[in-house]
């Protein structure tokens, strides 16, 4: 396809060639000739150069926008793929709008810059050389003293094109941030209407916009800068050749049909190579956009599969951590020393205030960061040296913000297993309790549940999260309970539903409220990173340490009120009882 595409621009540079060099009988033998044979020639001559010239145009347009939309559409599939596999603590970092400004703004220039490139450089550069080629044929001297103010052209075309490269690496960037500023209030409207911070808000955007603004001209000032060269070193050259050729004609040299054969060439080499400079300003804002999307694809995340990774297979979920230690930035501990057995089948609940290490725990399991220190191991086997597919396989995951994507109830229910029949999606949703709501619904299973999940209850889709852990039928499961936003109907429901989900699973549950796991196997309390007491509810509650405070705390409230207790606060200076479990 590349091949034909050039093929086309050089057919479009030799009919330009012809239409130029028919200039010349066009003066001297049609307009002085009584022969008729050039009264035919030259104009058929013209019309066919056309005619060759606006259908090669078309093609080799074709042929490389095509060329260059796939070009963008494979560098858009390597960054979503590279996203999809980065590790979560480079997608926190980057933020999730400056990701979405690299697949909008950056790939739409690159999009852009990459179909300009294709088919006018290639092209323009063809109809330069050909030109050129022609312009010394017909008279070398005149086409040297011509050429000699291109690579006048060249300096302040490079300069402009670098200052362009660092504005616009400058614009995008701030295109990401204003494209975050939109995010967050669009994100967080209810919050914006409740405390009327309308005014913030366009304050904060207005900024954004400004300042995306003030780049924005600045690069279209820089780029302006390069007309008036161009165009005055161009008007040089003109002028010089229509001196020159007007002494030549003078005295006989050459006549006038070959002069104006000679200026038209001139005239026609100078459109492509005026388009060749302003392609350089766009090529250099390209280049911005594209290093910020290769950067993105050069990416390498650091939790990979070590070489020779097994597979983790007929799996029972027995769980151990042995003096395992982590940290976010490499330098402040967020676990310290933590020893954690779950054997096959266990519930086991880990309790404490927010801050504790918790959730760390849950992310620890499945490998989504990796531990500092110690080691992980599922089944006696060391999880970082299981490949991560067979590892999550075996894995389960409920969070507590519940996560629905953009699509259908079944489609959601089924993520993860594609291969489901619909059989097999209802029974889960059943065990879920979401079957009887779903059927409800106008359309079923097919309702779009909208961005995030929407449309559907807090307990609705908490279900339907269940659901489709029921569904993968993972030996292990990691459930960060999140009942506390329900209310009391809800909850209930949502409950049993997850009481069904964890029979004859291993599971690590993260406890809001303390009856939901009075009856765990084991109950880790933590509490600043480390593991501050272990044992069941009753010995816990005996021991009078942290654990009994916050079961105090939590169930004297008035009315049969609970309290989330990772918010809880005890009292300075409190015996927290137990040494850290090992």
């Amino acid at each position: 396809m590349l091949a034909l595409a050039v093929f086309f621009m050089v057919l479009v540079a030799l009919a330009t060639a012809g239409q130029v060099y028919l200039v010349k009988p066009a003066f001297d033998e049609l307009l002085d000739s009584r022969d008729t044979f050039w009264v035919w020639v030259v104009p058929v001559g013209f019309v066919a150069a056309g005619l060759i010239t606006g259908v090669a145009n078309m093609a080799q347009s074709l042929l490389m926008q095509r060329i260059g939309l796939r070009v963008v559409q494979a560098m858009q599939q390597q960054m979503f793929s590279t996203i999809l596999r980065a590790d979560l603590s480079y997608l926190q970092e980057t933020g999730t709008s400056r990701q979405l400004s690299r697949f909008t703004t950056d790939m739409y220039m690159l999009r852009d810059v990459v179909i300009k490139a294709l088919t006018g450089i290639g092209r323009d550069v063809l109809k330069v050389v050909v030109l050129s080629g022609l312009m010394i044929y017909q008279n070398w001297q005149m086409a040297l003293a011509a050429l000699v103010f291109f690579p006048l052209c060249v300096f302040p075309i490079v300069r402009i094109g670098r200052l362009l490269r660092k504005i616009s690496t400058q614009s995008l960037g701030e295109q990401g941030q204003m494209t975050a500023v939109i995010d967050d209030a669009l994100k967080g409207a209810r919050q914006v209407k409740a405390y009327n911070m309308y005014t913030y808000e366009e304050g904060r955007a207005g900024n954004a916009f400004e300042t995306v603004f003030l780049l924005a001209f600045k690069s279209a000032r820089t780029r302006a800068f390069s007309y008036p060269i161009l165009d005055t070193l161009v008007g040089v050259c003109m002028a010089a050749v229509l001196v020159w050729g007007g002494f030549q004609i003078k005295a006989g040299e050459t006549t006038v049909g070959a002069f104006m054969s000679f200026f038209a060439a001139v005239l026609a080499a100078y459109q492509p190579a005026r388009g060749l400079a302003s392609m350089n300003a766009t090529l250099q804002e390209g280049l911005a956009a594209a290093r910020r999307c290769f950067s993105v694809i050069d990416y390498r995340p650091s939790i990979v599969n070590r070489p020779g990774a097994t597979e983790l297979s007929s799996v029972s979920g027995e769980v151990a951590f042995r003096n395992v230690d982590f940290t976010y930035d490499g330098e402040t501990p967020v676990l310290k020393d933590i020893n954690l057995d779950v054997k096959a089948g266990e519930t086991v609940a880990l309790v404490g205030r927010s801050g504790g290490g918790k959730s760390t725990i849950l992310n620890l399991v499945p490998r989504f960061y990796d531990i500092s220190a110690g080691e992980i191991f599922i089944d006696g086997a060391p999880a970082r040296d299981v490949t991560l597919e067979s590892l999550r396989a075996n894995i389960g995951l409920v969070t507590q913000e519940t996560l629905l994507f953009n699509d259908t109830i079944r489609a959601n229910i089924a993520y993860g297993r594609l291969d489901a029949t619909q059989e097999e999606i209802e029974q889960a949703a059943r065990n879920a309790a979401a079957h009887d709501f779903i059927v409800e619904l106008p359309d079923g299973y097919n309702t779009l549940v909208g961005e995030h999940g929407l449309r559907l209850s807090g307990g609705q889709r908490q279900r339907v999260a269940i659901a489709r852990a029921m569904l993968k039928n993972a030996p292990i499961l990691l459930l960060d309970e999140a009942t506390s936003a329900l209310d009391t109907e809800s909850e209930r429901i949502v409950q049993e539903a997850l009481s069904r989900l964890m029979q004859g699973r291993t599971t690590i549950v993260i406890a809001h409220r303390l009856s939901t796991v009075m009856h765990a196997n084991r109950i880790y309390v933590l509490d600043k990173g480390c593991i501050e007491e272990v044992g069941t509810h009753s010995e816990l509650v005996a021991k009078g340490g942290l654990y009994a405070q916050l079961s105090k705390i939590q169930f004297d409230q008035p009315d049969g009120e609970t309290v989330d207790i990772a918010a809880v606060e005890t009292p300075a200076g409190a015996d927290t009882g137990a040494e850290q479990a090992v």
